[in-house]
């Protein structure tokens, strides 16, 4: 026994002595909090995934709500006047859970409709009797320069999922979801729209595709048919950057060549998934 306990002191010492020599010192500003970290990535004290969450919460407590909302331009919305066959195609279109619903126009936000809540009123196909207003819930309203930090904490306490946000006039700025703010945190979250890691591009409707940005030009041109050159760009990504001219926002679109993208998911660095429809061709075709 005591020759077992023996041959092990020094793995588990030298394991003590790695966590002793990262945490020797106390921090005493963000970039010493960093050396700390890189240090103990560095001795297999914790992994680059671990560090990665730390970098991005510690991130998120210095930004703020304007930084990741999705803009006023390019918010989905139902309008309250709107009948539930007018409503279905959007939701469906969208692959969103919740929406926000407006009276005249976009800064009047009557409140947030859940497509869940929705389904009693597919189910039994009342048009004549729908009234959407029975169906909202009420919106959170927050300020452009709401930290996120301050935000998530909100969103976790009041058990919402999504925020509208206002400017300095009291006018609708944009909206931001849990969602938005975890992202900052530990990167892109998949869901049910996102293409397996071993395809490129997938089909959702008869004119709906999930694209990655990392789609080889020549894949692309392949499978749609179309002409955009390699010359300067090896990705359908790095085209549409340069379309866009800037570090596009999730749900900002752009029109190239025949084709409309939408921004599904991009953070400060990179963009990482396209929506894409074929402009001019029906779902029906």
């Amino acid at each position: 026994m005591s020759e077992d306990r023996s041959s092990n002191e020094p793995e588990e010492k030298s394991w003590l002595e790695k966590i002793a020599n990262a945490f020797s010192s106390e921090p005493n500003s963000r970039e010493e909090l960093n050396e700390i970290l890189k240090v103990a990535e560095q001795n297999k004290v914790i992994d680059s995934d671990v560090v990665s969450i730390i970098d991005g919460a510690l991130k998120v407590a210095d930004q703020q709500v304007r930084e990741i909302m999705v803009p006023r331009s390019q918010m989905v919305v139902i309008k309250a006047e709107q009948s539930l066959k007018e409503i279905l195609p959007k939701m469906i279109k969208s692959s969103h859970s919740r929406f926000p619903v407006i009276g005249e126009n976009v800064d009047e936000v009557l409140g947030i409709l859940l497509a869940k809540d929705l389904l009693p009123q597919v189910i039994e196909n009342d048009n004549d009797n729908f009234d959407i207003t029975s169906l909202l819930r009420a919106a959170t309203v927050v300020p452009e320069s709401k930290r996120l930090n301050v935000l998530l904490r909100e969103f976790r306490e009041n058990r919402n999922h999504m925020a509208i946000v206002i400017d300095e006039y009291g006018g609708v700025a944009g909206l931001v979801t849990i969602e938005d703010v975890l992202e900052e945190i530990v990167g892109e979250i998949e869901d049910e729209t996102d293409v397996e890691a071993d395809e490129y591009i997938k089909k959702l409707g008869a004119n709906d595709f999930i694209v990655k940005a990392l789609t080889p030009i020549e894949d692309f041109n392949e499978h749609f048919n179309s002409d955009f050159s390699d010359e300067e760009f090896d990705t359908i990504g790095g085209i549409i950057l340069r379309e866009f001219g800037h570090l596009p926002r999730r749900n900002e679109t752009t029109q190239l060549n025949g084709f409309e993208f939408k921004i599904l998911s991009a953070d400060s660095r990179q963009v990482h998934l396209l929506r894409m429809a074929i402009i001019g061709q029906d779902e029906e075709d």
